[in-house]
Parts: structure tokens; C-alpha cells; sequence
């Protein structure tokens, strides 16, 4: 009897094509189910990239000023005719708003000035006889307040009168000339005076202050020449939608 002997080669390569070829399938439908859409060929796309938003505006900035910044403004001031006559300003925020970096638009700001002159042609400890007297007859202070567009057109402070009237000094020095005011004797002063609320937008208020003085000519002598004595503060205002916040403070605080 012969016997007949079947090959299964043919089919076993077969059967292995047809499992390579499942697999590819596989690893091909694998990869794209983790890359998503945009990595197939047809029918595909990428999402939009999202939209830049514009920044907000900046806050216009404070216009430069030596009070704001140090905390106190102070000036040596000399005019014509009276060599070696130094007038002196000082200005310093009060206790009820002491943080000028928080003097907002909204809101009373608080300060105090003081006006007095020193005769530096004689030594600061000299007989107070040997040095030229110097008389207030009247002071005023105006102001104006600057935006960031120029300047503006409120007046938020003023102040005007005779010297001996309205100093803190109820019984100030007096003669015909006016109130003393030579160091280490006589000075003039207006304490916690107020910047009333101003404008959104205004980055400062200038201050201008006027004294009207006479001085001797000579120490102890009659003869008197007149000047005026004038200096701008400038303040800076910063933005906010808060109003500025004061603290009440006792009566005889500054």
C-alpha cells in the first residue's frame, strides 16, 4: 500500500502572513488612538492656537518728588539785598496719613510746614543780639494739581492770611514788621493741614508756598529791606480706587 504525504508548508507561511500583517494593523491603530487626530493622513486638523490677551493699562505713575520719596521736603533758600540770610521750608506728613505712598486721589491727606531763617553770617550758638532779625508779615500757599494728560485745573489746598494770625504759636513774637521768625527763637507753623480729594487720573498736586519777610539790614538796626520768598513742593498722587485713609489723631499730635 503506498502512502501519501500532505505538505504543510504553504500553509503554515500563510497562516503567519496573515498574523504579521493583524499585528501591523494592531500597532498602526494603537499609534493613532495616542496621537489623535492630527496624525492621521486625511480628515484631519490642529486645534487653533488660543488668542493673546492685551495686557491691562499700566498705572500712570507719580509725577517725581522729593517729599513723597524721602518723607519730608526741606529747602535753603536765599534772595536778593540780605546775603547770608538762609530761609528755611520744611514739610512732613502727619500722623493721620504718614505713608505717602499711600496718598490716593480719594481721600485727605494730612501735612505740616514750618517757615523760619537763620543769619549764617554769624555762628548758629552767637548772641541772639548779634544776628539780623527776620519778620513774617504774611504767608500763602496755592496749589494746582497735574494728571497724566499736563496739568490740571483743581486747586485742592490753599491758605492765605497775616502770619501772626494763623501760626500754631497763639502768642507769636510781634512788632510793626510782623512775627519773629529767626532760629532758635521764632518760627512760623501750620500744623495737619489738609490736600482735599482730587481727580482719577492726577499723578500730583504742586504746592506753592509765599512768605512776604522783612529783614534787618544790619543787626539791632531800624533800617529794613522787603522780599518775597517762594517755593514750589511738588507731591505725588498714586492711583488707586481706594480712598487715601487718615487716622484721627489726638489734638495736640502732628
Amino acid at each position: 500500500m503506498s502512502t501519501t504525504t500532505r505538505s504543510t508548508t504553504g500553509s503554515t507561511t500563510g497562516h503567519r502572513g496573515v498574523r504579521r500583517l493583524a499585528g501591523l494593523a494592531c500597532t498602526l491603530l494603537l499609534t493613532a488612538s495616542l496621537t489623535g487626530c492630527s496624525s492621521l493622513p486625511f480628515g484631519g486638523s490642529e486645534d487653533a492656537p488660543a488668542e493673546a490677551q492685551p495686557e491691562p493699562a499700566a498705572a500712570a505713575e507719580p509725577i517725581d518728588s522729593q517729599f513723597t520719596s524721602d518723607g519730608t521736603f526741606q529747602s535753603h533758600l536765599s534772595v536778593p539785598g540780605v546775603p547770608g540770610v538762609d530761609f528755611v521750608y520744611t514739610m512732613y506728613p502727619t500722623k493721620a496719613t504718614p505713608r505717602t505712598n499711600e496718598w490716593y486721589p480719594g481721600g485727605r491727606k494730612y501735612f505740616t510746614f514750618t517757615f523760619t531763617a537763620y543769619d549764617l553770617a554769624q555762628g548758629l550758638r552767637d548772641p541772639f543780639a548779634t544776628k539780623r532779625k527776620v519778620y513774617l508779615e504774611t504767608i500763602d500757599v496755592t496749589s494746582r494739581t497735574i494728571t497724566e494728560d499736563g496739568p490740571g485745573k483743581q486747586e485742592p489746598y490753599e491758605v492765605s492770611g497775616v502770619g501772626a494770625d494763623i501760626t500754631f504759636d497763639p502768642e507769636p513774637l510781634t512788632t510793626p514788621n510782623g512775627m519773629l521768625v529767626s532760629s532758635p527763637k521764632g518760627a512760623f507753623e501750620l500744623r495737619n493741614q489738609s490736600i482735599g480729594p482730587v481727580a482719577k487720573g492726577t499723578t500730583g498736586v504742586e504746592l506753592t508756598f509765599r512768605a512776604v519777610v522783612n529783614v534787618q539790614t544790619t543787626a539791632g538796626g531800624g533800617q529794613f529791606v522787603q522780599r518775597t520768598v517762594t517755593q514750589k513742593v511738588p507731591v505725588g498722587i498714586f492711583a488707586s480706587d481706594e480712598p487715601t485713609k487718615a487716622t484721627k489723631i489726638p489734638v495736640n499730635a502732628n
